[in-house]
């Protein structure tokens, strides 16, 4: 079955036996029900973000299709701008954070992030995609970071976590159809 094109329920269908697990993780992590302290739009902007830090084409398609439900053009474009923004800032404040070297904590970073003043999502909205994609990109000194907004602002330990296992899960899927794609 081909892919490209496909709907969220084909993707599901077209993961291999092996990942009956994660056919199972996807309609719990994209339902309400499923993704505790989080909201309809915030859900569907963390699996907008996480899909496209999965970098799989037809999820990321498919995941835009639901999140299109709720989201206003702006808010699924501010789910691209997290994307974007911590596939930048994942990579740069995970090396200096491993490189165990105070000084560069020290130095302006010299980054454009003026998305951030005006993304198109809500500020809690922003920081939860930014965490889920983080998540994704490995960057322990990023997640520390939104998570802290993120509680500050009233958002709850299961919200969080809701948000880790929708990336958990997007991210699961993605490389999955990414190597049954490759094999076929």
């Amino acid at each position: 079955m081909s892919v490209q094109g496909a709907s969220l329920p084909d993707l599901r269908n077209a993961l291999p036996d092996y990942a009956k697990d994660l056919k199972l993780n996807l309609d719990s992590v994209l339902s309400e029900t499923g993704a505790a302290g989080l909201d309809g739009k915030q859900l569907r902007a963390i699996a907008l973000a996480s899909a496209i830090a999965g970098r799989h084409a037809p999820l990321v398609a498919a995941i835009e299709s639901v999140a299109a439900e709720q989201l206003s053009p702006e808010e699924m474009n501010g789910a691209r701008a997290a994307a974007a923004i911590m596939a930048m800032n994942n990579v740069y404040y995970r090396a200096t954070h491993l490189i165990h070297n105070d000084e560069y904590g020290q130095l302006r970073t010299g980054l454009r992030m003026n998305i951030l003043a005006n993304s198109g999502l809500d500020k809690v909205t922003l920081e939860l995609a930014s965490l889920a994609v983080s998540a994704i990109n490995g960057c322990g000194a990023c997640l520390d970071s939104h998570e802290r907004v993120i509680r500050e602002h009233g958002v709850s330990a299961q919200g969080v976590q809701s948000a880790l296992r929708i990336a958990a899960v997007i991210h699961a899927v993605a490389v999955t159809l990414e190597q049954s794609a490759a094999a076929a």
